[in-house]
């Protein structure tokens, strides 16, 4: 006799919109990006920081739409996972899936040695050089990661509580960040010697389309991590709170970009701009404040990388839920604490597998090679999720190009331009890796072993498919079934 396996309870609504833009911000860590990533795009386009990175917003609006009507219609944990499995192809949603959380990993592992580092950092500066006998050392990729696997652990039992007691957490998190954050950049702008100009927005003075494309490529994926709302549609009271987190969260990481780049550019000479590399936070607050006033900043930094690490914890475990749920993977993922009415076990076993893979690059030769390699070729991936998200929205809406062309301009047309923009710039960064080498070397720098780490996700992907599909026999690979979701009514998308 065969018994049909229980569906798993369903997770607690407990959270608001507020508390969802707190989740997606601190998985977009905008303070990190404008701290580390603005003078290494400075490095390609010059001082048109402002010009690139709203036309790199524009492409990922249209996206946002997909995911917003999608959202609409099927809120859902797993949300491309869902969505493209049910409007394009399972085989192809699996892979959405598979790869998030395998490259979700490895960030996790790399962000794990970052954030310690950070705090050793932060400690040293604060007067504090050794413990006991320890010598504190933030270049130790001993110490950071020790330090940075107690913070995952940290974070991740706050994750396990809820999504209040995490929501509430990341955002004092960002409150210190940004008054700091605004507080540098606002007086960089009143006080930058260098004079403002229109110029900074006009893409048309870019040198050349190629640079152009360079400095797209960086600006888009500045603002991944703006779809970490979606994934806890089902936990926040109203499923369109995620909708309403997502798009202000993307408005917000623009605003907070553009400002940014701006004050850099008030304060910083084109030279230091170029030059300063990873370090552009701590140069240009060095131009505008003695220590230890000048230290602000790398403490928002340091929160900045720990509210990303939680971050990145809840929306994989969300997502892993979803796939238990449908039997694509075993049941440890879709236990629910009823307790806390969270994936408890499934959050604790990703938190526990990320520390491993951050602990094991310290035995294993060339893991942390590996690693680096996975975070640098991660936008690949990200363009994935996106253009397959884009595509499930256009399938699943095109009646509404006949119907209503309003609805259908945003169910259908933006996303597929969206799409279209994200996917050449993602063979862009596929043509640029593939052409910057002539051998291949386990390097995180040769281009022909960053191709590779994003080919061997989708090939282990479709392993654990076949696995799923044939083995484990999970009724998310017939397409005439509607995978698992939550018990709701689907309202008609938006109009």
């Amino acid at each position: 006799m065969t018994t049909t396996p229980a569906v798993p309870p369903p997770l607690r609504r407990s959270i608001g919109v507020l508390d969802g833009v707190a989740i997606a911000a601190s998985s977009t860590a905008a303070t990190t990006s404008i701290g580390i990533g603005l003078t290494a795009m400075a490095m390609v386009v010059g001082p048109h920081l402002p010009a690139v990175m709203l036309l790199g917003f524009l492409p990922i609006l249209c996206i946002a739409g997909a995911y917003t009507q999608l959202n609409r219609v099927e809120p859902n944990a797993g949300n491309t996972y869902v969505w493209v499995g049910r409007s394009l192809n399972p085989w192809l949603g699996f892979l959405a899936g598979w790869t998030m959380i395998v490259a979700t990993v490895a960030f996790l592992a790399y962000t794990t040695a970052v954030t310690g580092s950070a705090i050793l950092q932060t400690i040293r500066m604060a007067g504090a050089d050794r413990v006991g006998g320890l010598v504190l050392d933030p270049g130790s990729t001993a110490q950071s990661v020790a330090v940075g696997v107690g913070v995952l652990v940290g974070v991740t039992l706050t994750a396990v509580t809820g999504l209040r007691a995490a929501a509430r957490l990341q955002g004092g998190l960002l409150v210190f960040e940004y008054a700091v954050l605004l507080g540098f950049l606002g007086y960089g702008i009143a006080v930058g010697p260098n004079p403002f100009t229109l110029d900074w927005f006009d893409p048309f003075a870019l040198p050349s389309v190629e640079v152009l494309a360079q400095g797209l490529l960086l600006s888009v994926f500045c603002y991944w991590g703006f779809e970490a709302a979606f994934s806890v549609s089902e936990e926040v009271r109203d499923p369109g709170d995620a909708s309403r987190a997502g798009l202000l969260t993307l408005f917000s990481t623009l605003a907070l970009f553009l400002f940014g780049s701006v004050a850099f550019q008030r304060v910083l000479s084109e030279d230091e701009l170029t030059g300063a590399g990873p370090e552009g936070l701590a140069v240009f607050a060095g131009h505008l404040a003695d220590q230890p006033l000048a230290a602000l900043p790398l403490v928002a930094l340091m929160f900045s990388a720990v509210a990303s690490l939680q971050s990145g914890v809840i929306p994989t475990a969300r997502g892993m839920f979803a796939m238990s749920r449908d039997r694509t993977l075993g049941p440890l993922w879709s236990r629910v604490s009823p307790r806390f009415g969270t994936p408890a076990a499934g959050t604790l076993a990703l938190g526990a597998v990320a520390a491993g893979v951050a602990a094991s690059s310290l035995v294993i030769p060339r893991l942390a090679d590996v690693i680096m390699a996975t975070v640098n070729s991660v936008g690949i991936l990200v363009a994935l999720i996106y253009v397959l998200t884009a595509l499930a929205a256009a399938v699943r809406f095109r009646h509404l190009v006949r119907e209503s062309p309003g609805a259908g301009l945003r169910a259908v047309v933006l996303p597929l331009v969206g799409a279209s923009v994200v996917l050449g710039i993602a063979g862009y960064l596929c043509w640029s890796f593939a052409t910057s080498t002539d051998r291949f070397a386990v390097d995180p720098d040769n281009g022909w072993f960053l191709l590779s780490i994003p080919i061997a996700m989708v090939a282990t992907g479709i392993a654990a498919a076949a696995w799923a599909r044939y083995v484990r026999r999970s009724p998310y690979f017939l397409r005439a079934s509607r995978p698992t979701a939550p018990d709701e009514a689907e309202p008609a998308p938006a109009r």
